[in-house]
């Protein structure tokens, strides 16, 4: 635990829980403000620690002080990074818009309620079902804008457009692994496992092939 830095006022401190509430203590604070991470890298958490505590010392002088022109200026000043974005961290961000943009303009993402009209669902409340489906580990969906997609190659057309029943032990498999983006991903992208092949093409025809894919997957990205 660490003292990120100290200025009139204000004071921010970083650790494990334990470390802070030691720390908080010994403090005379009259009001503390707690921001927790469950999961995070070492190196983002550093990078927030130092705007986090920039922004707030910056906030509370702005805050004390009249909001002039000035003020008003060096709060933006504090909000917008210190540094450029590096040119790796610029070309993940294009590679992570360009992927995305492929997967959506596919045309194989149906919302809940295109989903419930294809499944011949009760129109009183036409994304319960879909929704309930990915809560059960059925299909998965991918979000955008706020708004849930599913994808159509995980239907199947002979059992009323009702998920296949492979797509519940790919998900299986990728528990933990990948989220519904990158299931997305996966089911989009050549695979050398079948022979080339996309999964999302063979999980109707080769489910079997489809699935033992997904485990091999798996068994490489946990042996590194």
């Amino acid at each position: 635990m660490a003292v990120v830095a100290e200025h009139p006022g204000v004071s921010t401190l970083t650790g494990t829980p334990k470390d802070v509430q030691s720390q908080l203590s010994r403090s005379h604070a009259d009001r503390v403000l707690v921001v927790a991470f469950d999961h995070i890298k070492p190196g983002v958490f550093e990078v927030l620690a130092e705007n986090f505590t920039n922004i707030a010392s910056s906030m509370f002088e702005v805050l004390l002080q009249r909001q002039d022109r000035e003020s008003l200026e060096r709060l933006a000043e504090v909000l917008v990074p210190r540094t450029p974005a590096s040119p790796r961290l610029l070309k993940e961000a294009a590679m992570l818009v360009q992927a995305r943009k492929a997967v959506l303009e596919s045309g194989d993402w149906l919302t809940a309620v295109e989903v419930a009209q294809l499944a011949g669902l009760s129109p009183r409340n036409p994304s319960a079902q879909p929704n309930k489906w990915k809560k059960q580990g059925l299909i998965f969906a991918i979000s955008h804008n706020g708004v849930d997609y599913f994808p159509g190659y995980g239907l199947d057309r002979e059992s009323g457009f009702r998920p296949l029943k492979a797509m519940a032990k790919v998900i299986e498999a990728f528990v933990g692994h990948k989220d519904g983006w990158g299931m997305a991903y996966w089911f989009r992208s050549d695979n050398s496992f079948l022979g080339g092949k996309r999964p999302q093409d063979l999980l109707a025809t080769a489910p079997e092939q489809v699935i033992e894919a997904a485990l091999d997957e798996v068994q490489e990205v946990a042996h590194g």
